[in-house]
Formats: C-alpha cells, sequence, structure tokens
C-alpha cells in the first residue's frame, strides 16, 4: 500500500486507530510525519505549516499531543537534515530532508525518492493500512 492510498482511506472514512503511533519510537513517528506531510509539498513548507500539519495528524488519529512535539519533531528534522549550518545533522548523501536556499524563511523540504525508499524499508504495509 502506498502513501497515497493510506491517505484516500483516511478521507473515504476509515477510522484511524488510537495509539498507531505507539510501535515507533518517538523519532521515528515524527520522521513518519515529517516525510508524509513534505513528500505532500515539493517545494517545501515553512516549520510553523509542518507544526500545524503534525498536529493535525496526531489528533485525527486519536494520539495526545505532547508538549514536547515542536522540540521532538525539530530533532527529527534536524537528524536527517542536510545542512552544515545546522548543529546535529547527518551526511548529505543520506539525508532525507533538506532546508531550500532558494526560499526565504525556515523551509523545511523532503528528498522525494529517498522519502519513498524510507517510507518502503521502514514501513509495514499494516501500519500504512491503519490510517
Amino acid at each position: 500500500m502506498t502513501f497515497r492510498t493510506a491517505e484516500h482511506r483516511r478521507e473515504q472514512g476509515f477510522a484511524p486507530r488510537s495509539g498507531q503511533y505507539r510501535h515507533l519510537d518517538s523519532g521515528q513517528s515524527y520522521l513518519l510525519d515529517l516525510v508524509c506531510i513534505l513528500l505532500e509539498s515539493p517545494a517545501g513548507l515553512r516549520r510553523w505549516s509542518v507544526m500545524q500539519a503534525i498536529r493535525k495528524r496526531r489528533t485525527a488519529a486519536g494520539e495526545e499531543i505532547s508538549f514536547k512535539l515542536e522540540d521532538d519533531a525539530e530533532r527529527a528534522f534536524r537528524r536527517s537534515c542536510a545542512d552544515e549550518s545546522l548543529p546535529g545533522t547527518c551526511k548529505p548523501e543520506h539525508a532525507l530532508f533538506y532546508r531550500p536556499k532558494d526560499r526565504a524563511g525556515e523551509v523545511w523540504a523532503v528528498y522525494p525518492d529517498r522519502a519513498k525508499a524510507w517510507l518502503r524499508t521502514h514501513m509495514q504495509d499494516n501500519f500504512l493500512e491503519a490510517g
């Protein structure tokens, strides 16, 4: 099942199960949120919009919103980001995310091919079916 199929199932009224993110550690679950949100916006999104989208996804899934959501999501982004100006980033060849240099403000974007490969290798079909 692809991400688009999973999103279509959500739109058609398939309710996500409460606690669907619980089988992932917090870093992996935020990576999933970031990948799914940023794949829908090829040009990238401002940090504020990403955080709002994560809150919306978590609320729709019946998850409790952590007080540390923004810190945890930003940490997950930085760990998989190819930006030498950010502390704690990864090597460019292993990065899922980047900050477009041609956009003003704090914009986050994803490398689509790398993100889709990450989804295939790290997510099981039954997880994606959950919504």
